[in-house]
């Protein structure tokens, strides 16, 4: 049976599908005055370097696939096996794509989602897997290989390690070894969940349709794999349209991507 995954990432393709309770969790939050006062006071006594930043993902990384359920290639349950030899003939081309050294996984949960780490590391869920086509996954990854190309997910990274050291180390001293140390479970549902801006999102929808040309894929499946998470792909909304009220804007983006393709079929 599929779990629900022990994380929420935001910093993804798409919010994931959880119940209403968590959504108007993540609705109504609100920012934390105390921690953002702290982060103004300590943040230039607390650094994240490069390398820290890397140690943080795999850890993160690490802490998620021993925590989730994770399909194998060999795994027993005849299921499971069959997403993650989905998964490797969709994405085990492009594992070194782009200079990139990308490793990635399934995790047989019922939150449609897929998320990046900087250091490489994809994961997929088996649920968003049940959605899409072959090709619209590719899009998926395709994105989420922007994000880590384009260094949004360090960046991300880099600022949530500063934000939650300023506030645990609050006039004190502290290092990011210390931070993951103390409650790398926590810090791995934070910063795997940390957020990137509409800008960022753009580009990585942009990076994925140049993805696509590049390797002779039809980008129509970008947009469509955005249509079906806007509740389109049958003329009735569906239930991610629903859960996904905090992310209006998978139609938008579909649009765009089809116009660049009508742009790009002029052109030749």
């Amino acid at each position: 049976m599929k779990k629900t995954l022990l994380s929420f990432s935001l910093a993804c393709f798409v919010i994931a599908g959880f119940n209403a309770q968590i959504l108007n969790k993540i609705k109504n939050a609100k920012v934390d005055k105390d921690k953002v006062d702290a982060a103004a006071g300590v943040v230039k006594s607390f650094t994240v370097t490069d390398a820290e930043v890397a140690d943080a993902a795999a850890r993160s990384v690490k802490w998620m696939d021993e925590n989730n359920p994770v399909c194998t290639t060999d795994d027993k349950d005849k299921q499971k096996k069959a997403y993650a030899d989905r998964l490797e003939k969709i994405f085990g081309p492009y594992k070194n794509y782009d200079g990139l050294n990308l490793n990635y996984k399934v995790y047989y949960v019922t939150d449609v989602n897929a998320f990046a780490c900087p250091d490489g590391s994809i994961r997929v869920f088996s649920s968003l897997m049940d959605l899409m086509t072959d090709d619209e996954i590719l899009g998926v990854i395709g994105h989420e290989i922007g994000h880590v190309k384009l260094e949004h997910s360090k960046k991300a990274y880099k600022q949530a390690l500063l934000a939650e050291g300023a506030s645990k180390f609050a006039g004190s001293t502290g290092t990011v070894a210390e931070l993951l140390d103390s409650d790398i479970g926590g810090l791995a549902v934070e910063l795997t969940g940390a957020q990137f801006s509409q800008a960022q999102e753009s580009a990585a929808d942009d990076y994925s349709y140049e993805f696509f040309v590049a390797n002779g894929k039809d980008p129509q499946a970008l947009a469509d794999a955005f249509k079906k998470l806007a509740g389109d792909s049958g003329g009735n909304e569906s239930f991610m349209s629903k859960m996904l009220s905090s992310h209006p804007d998978s139609a938008k983006r579909a649009k765009k991507i089809e116009e660049r393709i009508k742009k790009d079929a002029k052109k030749k």
